[in-house]
């Protein structure tokens, strides 16, 4: 089910690159999201080193309240087993929001790899309490678009999270 137009992971590249390879493709997405006029965070859904699906913040572009990064990618990856959930990685721009831990604790997905966790980190906690294991990279590119979002769109990123100015 691996998008044609998105690289799987390059042979033999350490793990630890295999993450920022990864992360990049989400860090793709969360650009395209903010070029569109959207909130720019980004995700991509790997299972043994293939990519099932990558997938962006879409609330504006599609009128949705719940069209965040991480749920568009997975609902983007469509209907699979749920052991390969339970195999699968997800790479996110940005620490998920309750909605999108939600969504992980429900398909089981046991390990998310965060871009950054400066500006936001709600739900963290809930993850681990549940087994997730959570990797922090505290990437520079996901920190400068989360820092340009609250600075240029303040009042979409509220918006986003729930919140009232």
């Amino acid at each position: 089910m691996s998008d044609p137009r998105t690289p799987d992971v390059p042979p033999g590249l350490p793990a630890d690159e295999q993450d920022r390879f990864f992360l990049g493709l989400a860090v793709e997405q969360a650009r395209t999201g903010w070029d569109e006029g959207g909130v720019p965070i980004g995700a991509a859904l790997v299972h043994d080193g293939r990519v099932l699906a990558v997938g962006r913040n879409r609330r504006v572009q599609m009128g949705s309240a719940i069209r965040h990064g991480e749920t568009d990618c997975i609902e983007r990856a469509g209907r699979l087993p749920a052991s390969v959930y339970r195999r699968s990685v997800l790479y996110t721009t940005l620490s998920p929001c309750y909605m999108c831990a939600g969504t992980a604790l429900l398909y089981e997905i046991p390990r998310i790899v965060v871009g950054e966790n400066r500006s936001f980190a709600q739900a963290e906690e809930l993850l681990r309490s549940h087994g997730v294991r959570l990797d922090v990279l505290d990437d520079p590119a996901c920190v400068a678009l989360m820092q340009r979002m609250l600075s240029e769109r303040p009042e979409l990123w509220r918006e986003d999270i729930g919140e009232e100015a």
